[in-house]
């Protein structure tokens, strides 16, 4: 029986960021599932109104159903806010392992840096920010994204990145302010393997913010940090290796 590997896409993202990563994984032995986030199915110019308020608890309780109706317990890779809610879903004890690729702080790291605060700025000085869709410009994906990837990859990406929820940012951005606490993982609560992978040019989630988070979870976790990468760990130049390093590491960890 193939392995399963439940793949989860970041802010602005849909399944399709793992369009290099789930064939590669499959030839591995993995049966990968790779879904769409709450409202993440929607044109990108036109967001659900509910998507502006839509939390984390949202997004990692649509997971934790359709994780609890599988056959197996899966593996878990995310990407940025996706490797956030993986290690959610790890916390409630739903995968037997977890990837996270630059992945989107927990509360309890200070994530703050002037690269990531210069990519949402604009987006954060709108009164009501965080009760709105939001979706990053070209330019911006390209500055901050992309900034590792050929900018005919990233604007062809681009296109078809979608609205987030301004919520989730919040939760993500501020966590101190957010009394639902849905970034909010407890240490002691993950017992499985967990990979934290950095990028050496990391412009929205940087290697010290993931070594950070690493850190908190140190008793179950490895660090990995790819010198010359961006964020866009699924997709730029150099994936594969990413790709087969995690692979490696999956099957010394799952068997």
């Amino acid at each position: 029986m193939a392995r399963l590997a439940v793949l989860i896409h970041g802010m602005w993202g849909t399944a399709d960021v793992w369009r290099n990563w789930r064939p590669f994984l499959e030839t591995r032995g993995w049966q990968t599932i790779a879904p769409f986030l709450r409202h993440h199915d929607a044109p990108p110019d036109a967001p659900p109104p509910a998507l502006g308020t839509t939390s984390l608890h949202d997004y990692v309780a649509d997971l934790e159903a359709s994780l609890q109706a599988l056959p197996e317990k899966p593996v878990v890779i995310g990407h940025s806010m996706g490797g956030l809610i993986a290690l959610l879903l790890c916390a409630k004890g739903l995968a037997k392992a977890g990837v996270l690729l630059t992945p989107a702080p927990p509360a309890g790291v200070i994530a703050l840096r002037p690269s990531n605060l210069l990519a949402f700025a604009r987006i954060q000085v709108r009164w009501g920010w965080w009760r709105k869709p939001h979706r990053a410009t070209l330019a911006e994906a390209l500055s901050h994204t992309f900034n590792t990837t050929d900018p005919r990859d990233g604007t062809e990406i681009h296109a078809s990145f979608v609205h987030d929820s301004g919520r989730a940012l919040f939760e993500i951005a501020l966590p101190w302010l957010d009394g639902t606490n849905a970034a909010t993982v407890d240490p002691r609560r993950v017992t499985v393997p967990l990979l934290f992978v950095a990028a050496e040019k990391d412009k929205l989630t940087p290697p010290d913010v993931v070594r950070r988070a690493a850190r908190r979870f140190a008793h179950v976790s490895d660090y990995v940090e790819y010198k010359g990468q961006g964020h866009w760990v699924p997709g730029q130049p150099g994936w594969d290796r990413i790709a087969d390093e995690t692979a490696t590491w999956l099957d010394t960890k799952t068997g």
